[in-house]
Parts: C-alpha cells; structure tokens; sequence
C-alpha cells in the first residue's frame, strides 16, 4: 500500500507541474561563482535567499535560506563519485577547511582525488562545447591548481562557510548567465544519460502496477529522515544472500519496477523536504499527504493543526474553525455525513495517508501505514479531541503534548515506545478504544509523579470512556465536577481532594508535603487501608478551619453518606483511573469556585 500510495502522490505532483524533469534534482545553492572570460573568479557572492519570518514575540527575523535550483541528478553513490556540473566545494577547488586554513591536504587524499576525478569528467563531457560560460567554466578547470590557491582572497573569505556551502556558476557581470541554464550543457547531459543507459536485464512483472517492465536493481535513497544517515537510507534494499531467491540478487527479489521506483522515491523525498508534511515525535518521523484532491497543502496542514497543534501554517485559522465547530457538533451528537462538506476547502472524498518511519541503519522501519478517507478523518481527530478535554473550556491537545506527559519529567532523553505511538495513532484515525498501555502508562505517571493535570487527567478520562462506548456503554465521566456519579473509585477521589483542601485551608503558609505527596498511590490502590487514618488527621485539621468547618464537614458526610460509609477494600486499574478524575474534578472545582469568589470580592 505503501509504495502505490507513494505513486498516486507522485502522479499527482505530476498533474500540478510539481515534479522535476527525469535525469534533473533540486540542489540548494548558498553561492555564485562569478568567472571572467579567462576562467579566474574574480567573486563569489552570497546568493542566498531572505525570509522573513515572524516570531512568537510579534517580531519580524530576518532569515537567509539557500536557493534551490535544478541540476543534473546528483550521484547517490558512497565515497568519491563525480556529479555533472558539480557543486560540491571539496570536488570543485580540491581544498580542505581545517582549522580556519583551507588546505589540499589529508590524511586520505580525498580532497586532491575528488578534485581530480572532477577536473578530468568535467573536461570530457565539456568537449566540443561553445559558449560563453562555458569556455570561462573550462578554462578555470584547467588553471585551478588547489595548491596555489591556498590563500586565494575571495575564497578565505568565505570562512568556515567554504566547506558546508554549495556553488553554481556564472559570468562575471551577468548573473543572469548561468553554466547549469545553458542549453548546450543540458543537451550535453542528456546524451550521457542516454549513452550510460542500461538495456533492459531484468523484466519482470511489477509488484504494484502488475505490467511486465525492467525491475530496479538498486532503489534511490530516501534523506531527511530524523537519524539517518546524511547520504540517506532505503526503504528497499537486498544487501545479503539471505534474502534473495530464486537466483535474483539485490532488489530484483522486490519486482518494483525501475518507473515505480523512481516515482515513489521522488514522492518520499519531496514530502520529507516539506516541513507542511512531516512531524517528529521523538525519533520518528511521521509523514502525511492527501491524494486525489487539488490543493492538497491545505489538507496537510488542517492535519498539521489538528492533531498535532502546530499553528505556524498558512490554513491555521481556517483548521481551528473546523475543529472547533466539528467538536461541538460532537458533543451535541449532530455530526452527520455531510458535516466536513461544509468546509469548503475540503473535499471529504480524498484519501489520506498518515505513515511513521524510523531509521535502521542504512534501512528505513516502517512503523505504521494507515490510510482514511479525509471526511472519515478529521471527524475522528475532532472526537479524540473531545474525548480528551476535560474541564468546560476546550482547547486542542496536540499529540506531542499528550505524549510528553508519559514521560518522566525527570529524563530529558526518554522516548516513547514505536509501539505505543503506533497503537495511539490507529486509535485517533479509525476512533478505536485507545490502547491498555497508554492508560496504565497514564496511570503510572500520576502516581510516580503524584501530579494530575489536564493533560494527564483528559487521557485518564479518554481511555475510560472509549472503552465504555466499544461496549455499547453510557460515557460515564462528564467533563467537570460530576455530583450524580455514585461509582466508589470515583467518590474516594473526591474525598481525598476534600481532605487535601481541608489540610491546605488549615495552615496559613504553603505545605512542603501534603497528605498527597505521602498517601495518593496508597489510596487510589486501597482506600479501605487509607482513607480511616485520613479522616482521623483531617479532624486535627479541621478544628484549625473556623467558619469553614461546617462546609467542609458537610461535604465528607455528602460524599461518605454516597459510600454507604464503607470504603473499598482494593481498586483495579480501572477504578484507579476513575479516583483520579474524581480527585482532578473535585481540585479542580475548588479552584473555580475559588476564582469565582475573588471575582465577587473585587
């Protein structure tokens, strides 16, 4: 599914003029060489581009991005291996930057190689040209001698940017005539194309289009993955006799054809150098696209906003509406088939696929693939952003969010398990029940960290509910203070709240250990255990609380009187989950009423 879907996206990058002709790839370019009719250069300018980009602040910085311009294909190959019309540095001046000193030497002659290798290529294919540029192109090969040029003014005084820039070429006062944008270069490329070209070896059936076509021996590598490897990792690749047969070897075993191949490496390649198409999460890289429709950015980037909260793209306001308005009509139980039809951006039929990746070595491990219909879609991102808010003001929690909060805050450098980020994401997009693991992990992180809050509380209150609707249940946690709900786990953690605040409320100054610092996880395992020697201190504290007596003592025989003044002796996972959103609900209320009466007062 994976590859076809891949292809479909490229065909539809075809359709809008988006794909880069065969035998061509972007480059990005940071300077401009600019040659003399005699082949010196007499400058290189900075031929970077400035953005203006704004910040959180409201501010506007100022930032320089390289300029992306169409070359003949780069070379994929490992080690020293040449590139018509070169851009590398290292190849083009045969020159090291080594301690702020540029230099032809090291310790394995790959400067002096790789210049060579260039110089003699590049003189071959140049052969029998005539132009301008060209001439002024070759006539610096011939008189570049990286030894000399050492301490060659305009190239120091680049500095360290030297080494990690890349080059193109043009004539001294005339920028505009560029050695990659002439006609008799790229006529040149395609006939070495043409005359190192394969004939046909291997034809066999193709895998995804089933027509009988030559197969790939080798795929194209895939960069911009979050821990790869610089010159890219393959998502198909026979590297060991264990995994070929039937006598084929290397990627003639995967029957990918050499058209498929292309088209769908072209595809990932694209999406993985957008950041409107891609997110990471820990290590991994989740990639998304939509196929089918037109304007297919401003899907992404609804996505984008949605699930995983980023704001900073052109359709932000346009996807909070949506979401917003798809979580009320959630809420009144109004969401109808036409719903997302109303949005006029978006047309519900297109197919959206959401894929997360990881590297392996030189190899890419594909964690999930998932693919939905974007109607289908958004409207199960709007219903996991309702069954994770608690409290009455909503207020999207993006996934990066949801997935911090499982960690300790204590380790800058855990991750999540793949796992677990898989399971959590086909549990968004198809609206199953979310997976057991996420909510013990909740549950554990609560009670190691004795912290609750609207993150942690909303993924406690998310898990408990969709496992109640699978069943074809009543939800049963509301998302505020619920006094109706009589199950004991429940009201155990609204007694504890109550006995927290009633410690709190006794002391003038702030306590640096409550009564849940030493007893949450005890009482929300066994409240039987727990809960008498809690009301037992609470009498301590409540002769301290004057006026607030009777409140609060009301409130404990409220909620013991719902007990049936018998506390539970033990309490599974689940009910654990429902004492701390009935602890969350009952904190949280104090607080609000709280805010109310400071309101009153002024």
């Amino acid at each position: 599914m994976l590859i076809s879907a891949l292809c479909d996206y490229y065909d539809d990058l075809a359709r809008d003029g988006e794909v880069v002709p065969e035998g061509y790839s972007n480059q990005a370019v940071d300077f401009l060489v600019m040659l003399s009719p005699d082949g010196s250069i007499e400058d290189i300018i900075d031929w970077q581009l400035t953005e203006q980009v704004p910040m959180k602040n409201g501010k506007v910085k100022e930032r320089k991005t390289p300029r992306t311009v169409l070359l003949p294909k780069r070379s994929e190959k490992p080690g020293i291996d040449f590139n018509f019309i070169e851009h590398r540095p290292l190849y083009i001046f045969g020159l090291n930057f080594d301690s702020g000193n540029l230099t032809p030497n090291d310790k394995t002659d790959k400067a002096k190689k790789s210049h060579a290798l260039f110089k003699e290529k590049t003189l071959q294919l140049l052969e029998g040209l005539d132009s301008p540029v060209i001439n002024a192109f070759r006539d610096f090969i011939i008189s570049w001698n990286p030894e000399n040029e050492t301490e060659n003014p305009v190239l120091v005084s680049l500095g360290k940017a030297y080494a990690s820039g890349y080059y193109a070429f043009c004539l001294s006062g005339h920028p505009d005539v560029l050695l990659h944008e002439d006609i008799q270069i790229n006529n040149a490329w395609q006939s070495y194309r043409e005359s190192i070209a394969a004939k046909p070896e291997n034809l066999s059936q193709c895998a995804v289009t089933g027509d009988n076509l030559p197969i790939a021996r080798i795929h194209n590598k895939i960069k911009g993955i979050a821990g790869g490897q610089a010159s890219g990792t393959v998502l198909v690749g026979f590297k060991t006799t264990a995994g070929c047969s039937y006598g084929n070897e290397q990627s003639f075993n995967s029957n990918i054809s050499e058209n498929v191949m292309k088209k769908y490496t072209y595809a990932l390649n694209t999406l993985l150098a957008d950041r409107r198409h891609k997110q990471l999460l820990d290590d991994m890289t989740v990639v998304y696209w939509a196929v089918g429709g037109e304007k297919h950015e401003i899907y992404a980037d609804y996505l984008s906003y949605c699930l995983f909260g980023d704001d900073d793209k052109p359709d932000k306001d346009q996807a909070e509406k949506m979401l917003s308005s798809l979580v009320e009509k959630s809420r009144e139980g109004t969401v109808s088939e036409n719903t997302i039809s109303s949005f006029d951006e978006i047309d519900e039929s297109v197919t959206f696929y959401i894929l997360g990746i990881k590297p392996n070595a030189s190899r890419l491990s594909v964690k999930f693939i998932y693919r939905q219909k974007c109607g289908d879609l958004f409207n199960a991102i709007a219903q996991h952003q309702k069954d994770i808010q608690i409290g009455d003001l909503f207020k999207p929690i993006p996934l990066w969010v949801l997935k911090n909060e499982l960690k300790s805050p204590k380790s800058s450098k855990e991750n999540i398990d793949a796992s677990l980020l898989t399971a959590i994401f086909k549990s968004i997009i198809y609206g199953s029940p979310y997976p057991d693991y996420l909510f013990s992990a909740a549950i554990i992180r609560i009670k190691t960290d004795r912290v609750i809050n609207r993150v942690r509380a909303g993924v406690v209150k998310a898990c408990i509910d969709r496992k109640a609707r699978a069943k074809g249940q009543k939800e049963e946690l509301q998302l505020a203070l619920d006094l109706q709900n009589t199950n004991q786990a429940y009201l155990c953690g609204r007694l504890f709240a109550v006995l927290e605040h009633i410690q709190q409320a006794s002391v003038s100054a702030n306590l640096n250990r409550t009564i849940k610092d030493a007893y949450f996880s005890s009482a929300a395992s066994k409240p039987a255990l727990v809960f008498p020697k809690l009301l037992m201190l609470s009498q301590n504290h409540m002769k301290k609380l004057n006026d607030k007596y009777v409140y609060y003592n009301k409130l404990i025989e409220e909620i013991i009187g719902k007990l049936n003044d018998e506390f539970p002796n033990t309490l599974n996972l689940d009910d654990q989950g429902r004492f701390m959103i009935g602890y969350y609900h009952q904190d949280q209320d104090f607080y609000q009423k709280r805010s109310e009466n400071s309101k009153e007062e002024q």
